[in-house]
């Protein structure tokens, strides 16, 4: 029996990059085919039926048609638009920031579920009221996990014995935590306080409504951030693009609003 020609799926939009006159390449991620690139014909047009349906961040019910090199959406019914994050640039500069690293971090057709549930639900998330990026720190954290990057927090990379309860230090190379003891054998490592730790652990074991009861004092949300920052760089072997604007953001609209969980 051949593979059908047409095939039904959920999808968000990551990205749209504009083709010819009138058409758009989306590259989309699905629960079932993962990452996946499409043309959406025609979808430029005032008058498209697909038109707002295919936006980046949108999360729509697509149906799409095999193609040679890419596939074809035929149809797209928007099933979340999450207007809230369209009405405000930081929500939207961090949905955005969302999506890139999903984009960036993942193969074409490598099937990840969690990874796509992961995705919507942090969309909503920062849909809400006074989100804080408590929302970004775990989105990071458990993407890490679902693609094989988990990073080690209980025992020291270098000579796998158990973290005491001290200040240890981070190792993107590594992977994961030194030990003071092992500081010496890993020349490129940051400091990393006891609270950090605990809070990145906390992270990876809790479910999100555990952790969105957690308030990070600034000092202690600024290195959340720079240590995941530099390990994401570290895998990408570059940085995300959207940080660099986020970061634009902080110091003009973003430090009269609320910065933390």
């Amino acid at each position: 029996m051949g593979v059908s020609q047409v095939y039904k799926t959920e999808a968000v939009v990551l990205k749209a990059t504009d083709l010819g006159e009138a058409d758009r390449i989306l590259t989309l991620y699905t629960p079932n085919y993962g990452k996946i690139r499409a043309v959406a014909k025609g979808s430029r047009r005032p008058k498209s039926k697909l038109g707002g349906h295919v936006e980046p961040l949108t999360h729509s019910a697509m149906m799409l048609a095999r193609g040679r090199n890419l596939d074809i959406v035929t149809q797209s019914q928007t099933l979340d638009s999450f207007m809230a994050l369209r009405d405000d640039l930081w929500r939207m500069t961090c949905g955005i920031y969302a999506a890139e690293m999903v984009e960036r971090f993942t193969p074409d057709h490598a099937e990840n579920y969690s990874l796509f549930r992961l995705l919507v639900d942090t969309l909503h998330r920062l849909s809400e009221p006074s989100t804080g990026e408590l929302v970004l720190r775990f989105f990071e954290v458990k993407l890490l996990d679902f693609l094989g990057y988990r990073p080690e927090l209980r025992q020291c990379v270098s000579c796998r014995e158990s973290l005491q309860p001290v200040a240890n230090f981070f190792s993107a190379s590594g992977g994961g935590v030194i030990c003071p003891s092992c500081r010496d054998r890993e020349p490129v490592c940051r400091p990393l306080c006891l609270a950090a730790l605990k809070v990145l652990r906390y992270l990876q074991d809790e479910e999100y409504a555990a952790v969105s009861r957690v308030r990070l004092q600034p000092d202690l949300a600024a290195e959340l951030e720079y240590l995941l920052r530099e390990y994401i760089r570290y895998l990408l072997e570059r940085e995300v693009k959207s940080v660099a604007f986020m970061d634009s953001l902080r110091k003009t609209e973003w430090p009269q609003r609320e910065k933390v969980a």
